[in-house]
């Protein structure tokens, strides 16, 4: 999935990097902020509400421990109520006036766009928990969510080779991340060989929830006789009256698979799954994963939120890599500030929740395992397929013209979010 010049300069650094811990003691009186900008109302509040609550859970988690450098970790937790500007205000006063180490937070890629030019601005560091469409690279980003080699294009393999999809409806919310990601796929299924004829793309805005004609053109899209494939990446609420459609149109995981990119077992919870047995989401960890680091983290999680109903998905797996990094890197760096914290980041490894470890890179993307579930009955998803390994996360296409010959590397030399592995120049940000 990475082109052979890629492949080169990527494999000089996708190796599993052991982590230092040196710890350097400091006695202080005052905290250490950290600033959690999750929606809290709104849209998105769906999705997000859960990543604010997870992120109180691992800071109290590490202040039990002693918290950092000698430091008590305080939550400055702000709702940007799933109003894009909004997420830059909030961002800019958790930085300026609340003068916070770093930020966890951020769902759509509108919101961490939003975002990206007062981190910058500010120098200051932003975590972002999910799956997003790449072509972007930031020194004060850390990309603890997938990549689209580590979710959407794995996931389109596995429909082509072990569901036989050869009819294809892209799905999505109108903004940055679907519009990007469907760029890729529409790219990679037309490098296959794919006819555009045998390519839907349809877009809906935020909160749609009149899917009866959209629903009705995929049903007649899949009646050519050629097994066809939804690949949605339709975000937040408008996912309940999306599936509900699917059911009352009857359209099962037998005919028309859907595989989504935005929906884990937070979104199921909220409705009847019965109907939608057999689809599928693409991810880097779901709760039905068998490891004793998960079981660990979900007893955890439910006796924190008080609740045995309560599931866990990939987002706040996501934020317990990032923070359990941002720890470490503090510890290796012995300060807050951002320059040391952002160089001691790269090469920090710590465990994730599958049993295994995940590894920052110089491209500030870690390494994954990817997953692919059915969902259950029950709202938890059966893993039906994964990679043998772990999956490099990379921050530029390898099936876009404009970016399959880039590469990112924060580390000097190189210093660069997007160095051209064949012209040798780098564009754009620099440390």
């Amino acid at each position: 999935m990475i082109n052979q010049s890629k492949r080169k300069a990527i494999g000089a650094f996708a190796m599993t990097f052991a982590a230092l811990t040196m710890t350097t003691p400091v006695t202080a009186a005052d905290t250490i902020k950290v600033g959690v900008l999750h929606s809290l109302s709104g849209t998105m509040a769906i999705s997000e509400t859960t990543l604010k609550d997870t992120m109180l859970m691992l800071i109290d988690q590490q202040n039990e421990k002693g918290g950092v450098l000698g430091k008590e970790l305080e939550a400055v937790v702000v709702d940007p109520a799933s109003d894009w500007p909004l997420f830059a205000e909030k961002a800019r006063e958790l930085i300026e006036k609340e003068k916070v180490s770093a930020i966890f937070g951020a769902w759509t890629s509108v919101s961490r766009k939003s975002v990206l030019p007062v981190i910058e601005e500010l120098n200051s560091l932003l975590f972002y928990p999910v799956q997003y469409e790449g072509e972007e690279s930031s020194k004060n980003v850390f990309y603890t969510g997938a990549s689209p080699n580590q979710q959407a294009i794995p996931a389109v393999e596995y429909l082509m080779n072990e569901v036989g999809a050869v009819r294809w409806v892209l799905a999505g919310t109108d903004y940055v991340y679907p519009r990007t990601t469907n760029k890729i796929l529409e790219a990679y299924l037309l490098d296959k060989g794919v006819p555009q004829e045998d390519i839907m793309i349809n877009y809906t805005p935020f909160g749609h929830s009149d899917w009866q004609s959209i629903v009705a053109e995929i049903k007649q899209f899949g009646s050519t006789g050629k097994k066809t494939a939804v690949v949605s990446t339709v975000n937040g609420d408008a996912n309940v009256p999306f599936y509900k459609e699917l059911a009352n149109q009857g359209v099962s995981a037998e005919d028309i698979p859907v595989v989504a990119f935005s929906v884990g077992e937070e979104e199921l919870s909220g409705f009847d799954t019965s109907p939608l047995v057999g689809h599928l989401a693409a991810w880097n960890y779901f709760m039905s994963v068998e490891s004793d680091e998960n079981d660990e983290f979900i007893d955890a999680w439910q006796s924190f939120i008080g609740s045995e109903e309560r599931v866990t998905n990939d987002p706040m797996e996501a934020h317990y890599i990032g923070f359990n990094m941002w720890v470490k890197a503090v510890e290796k760096a012995g300060t807050t500030d951002t320059n040391a914290v952002e160089a001691a980041m790269i090469g920090v490894s710590v465990p994730n929740l599958s049993g295994g470890y995940s590894s920052m890179l110089p491209n500030h993307h870690i390494t994954k395992p990817v997953l692919i579930g059915e969902i259950q009955d029950d709202g938890q998803f059966d893993i039906v397929w994964e990679t043998s390994g772990l999956v490099a996360g990379d921050a530029w296409s390898d099936f876009l013209p404009e970016s399959k010959n880039l590469i990112s590397d924060w580390r000097a030399p190189m210093a660069c979010g997007n160095y051209n592995v064949t012209t040798g120049a780098c564009s754009g940000q620099t440390l």
